[in-house]
């Protein structure tokens, strides 16, 4: 559990930056320079992520369960992925009213898939890892949203192409990945 625990300070804490240290954030990047920020940057939060999955996969071998999950809670779970994953792809998919409405469709999508994941897993490693990234996920979008209105930002307009676009992009990737990656990467298929 110490090294999950370890890679989730490394990798949340690396992307926590703007919520708690914006302005030493600036003066590094004054003092670097962006190019050298974004690898630093890259490289450590690469680091946690290795760490969390090393940690994550270590818990396996003794599961601590919590409780038992009700039997609707991986149909339910299922169907907020697909909208956390719709939410993913508005964050990347140019000129879409999802953005404008949300905010930060990322941020949000990565609250909703932590939620998710809560609610139809009862082991100790899971509340530690969702329960961290839905926490920083509703800090992270509190502060974005506070930047926003501060510097009186807001996304472009966007369009039905735009939507639809964000729509079906989103889709397939929850369909790529529950269907033929999951299992791989994560070593648990979500529709077995």
């Amino acid at each position: 559990m110490s090294i999950l625990v370890l890679g989730l300070v490394v990798f949340l804490g690396t992307h926590s930056v703007r919520i708690f240290g914006e302005p030493w954030r600036r003066r590094c990047i004054a003092r670097i320079g962006p190019a050298a920020w974004k690898r630093a940057y890259s490289l450590v939060s690469f680091a946690g992520l290795a760490l969390l999955i090393l940690g994550y996969g270590q818990t396996r071998a003794v599961p601590v369960e919590l409780w038992s999950t009700p039997s609707w809670a991986p149909h339910l779970s299922s169907l907020l992925n697909l909208v956390a994953f719709v939410l993913l792809a508005a964050a990347y998919v140019p000129r879409n009213r999802i953005r404008r409405a949300v905010g930060h469709p990322m941020v949000a999508g990565v609250a909703l898939w932590a939620f998710a994941h809560l609610m139809s897993n009862g082991r100790l490693a899971d509340l530690v890892l969702f329960g961290s990234f839905l926490g920083w996920a509703l800090l992270d979008f509190r502060a974005a949203r506070a930047r926003d209105r501060a510097a009186g930002t807001r996304a472009p307009p966007g369009s039905l192409a735009g939507d639809l676009s964000a729509i079906v992009a989103g889709l397939v990737a929850a369909g790529v990945f529950a269907f033929w990656l999951h299992a791989p990467l994560i070593g648990v298929r979500p529709f077995a």
